[in-house]
């Protein structure tokens, strides 16, 4: 592993296994996973990269280079909490759902490397744990298919990180990649590539804005979820077929909520059935304005960004991406201009008191300063 500290540095001997996996952006459906409806993301150029072996000791450590500590656990325990680790309990947590699978995980020694970024909507945390069942997998030669290893992963994130997430980030670090989107139904696990749109290319910006999942108001937006579709007597919004459905529900903040995920759901499909650059993006836009008015989960720093974005000529369309409440944007842009339109939006954003940068393709820092 290219750098600065590595496994042999940390822990004084090579690994047994190396495994990787990407963050993901997503191009629409945002919010509908965890509602059994319809998604379309794709893999990044960036990824976690794990170095693991068997330990000696009986106890499990974790060396995270982005951190520059080690954290110590027994096998079949959460790791330690707290401000300082949080990669530690992502680890520790996909080891214990990987034992409840049926894999006989022993001590271990793992070294965790990323360039996927942290706080932004890209999926961080799904690479690492997807990355960290790949090298499981490997060292322990275990039959573990790449969809039951994402649904692993996914209890790990629900079960011991506390974010109640669908399967749609896990799924994708687990089985796309960066040339084709991954249109998946999360309620059967049906999924094709998609190609995108002829003459276009995808740009990933950083609105500079952080956000946790575990603290924002993810989990109750969910709850509000489940609440509409309660009310309309389905077991999902992803039962809904239709937008004039919702209307009939008396409370104002589920009928935006269900409207939310019923719209986005009809534009997966749209896209996912196949339209030009300019369709797609108007697509993407339409999304933003569901997710900023309906599910309030956009912040003015983002939106600012994003209408940036909209008004350049080599912009088809652009929304926010991820839970929200700070974190990327992405945008559809012609062919070969993703550059050119970061670089013509950054002053821009900075101008009006932003601190983004590009994250797809990345810049060099005197650009993205």
């Amino acid at each position: 592993m290219n750098t600065a500290t590595t496994f042999q540095d940390v822990f004084g001997s090579k690994p047994e296994v190396y495994a990787r996996a990407p963050g993901r952006v997503n191009l629409l459906g945002e919010h509908t996973d965890y509602n059994e409806g319809y998604v379309l993301p794709i893999a990044i150029p960036q990824s976690t990269r794990v170095a693991m072996r068997r330990s000696e000791r009986g106890i499990s450590r974790v060396h995270a280079a982005a951190y520059g500590r080690t954290v110590e656990f027994a096998p079949g325990t959460d790791a330690p909490g707290g401000d300082g680790n949080p990669f530690a309990r992502y680890v520790s947590g996909t080891l214990i759902e990987a034992a409840r699978e049926g894999l006989e995980v022993p001590a271990l020694d793992i070294f965790v490397v990323s360039d996927v970024p942290i706080g932004v909507g890209l999926s961080s945390s799904a690479a690492l744990e997807v990355a960290v069942l790949r090298a499981l997998r490997d060292l322990l030669e275990a039959e573990l298919d790449d969809v039951r290893l994402a649904q692993v992963a996914q209890r790990a994130e629900i079960e011991h990180a506390g974010v109640r997430c669908g399967i749609m980030d896990q799924m994708a670090s687990s089985l796309a990649d960066t040339r084709s989107a991954l249109f998946l139904d999360t309620r059967t696990l049906r999924r094709q590539l998609v190609a995108l749109p002829e003459g276009s290319s995808v740009l990933v910006m950083d609105s500079g804005v952080a956000r946790s999942l575990a603290t924002s108001g993810y989990n109750q937006r969910r709850s509000e979820c489940e609440a509409a579709a309660a009310a309309l007597g389905v077991p999902a919004l992803r039962d809904v077929e239709y937008v004039s459905a919702v209307e009939q529900l008396a409370d104002d903040t589920l009928r935006r909520r269900a409207r939310h995920v019923v719209s986005e759901n009809q534009r997966v499909l749209s896209a996912a059935a196949g339209c030009d650059a300019q369709g797609f993006g108007t697509l993407m836009n339409a999304s933003h304005a569901s997710l900023r008015d309906d599910y309030e989960v956009s912040v003015p720093e983002v939106d600012r960004l994003v209408e940036l974005l909209q008004q350049q000529p080599a912009v088809f369309g652009a929304r926010m991406t991820g839970a929200g409440w700070g974190g990327a944007v992405v945008a559809l842009c012609r062919y070969g201009e993703q550059e050119n339109v970061a670089r013509a939006v950054l002053p821009a954003y900075t101008a009006m008191g932003g601190q983004g940068r590009a994250l797809v393709p990345a810049l060099d820092e005197a650009v993205n300063a």
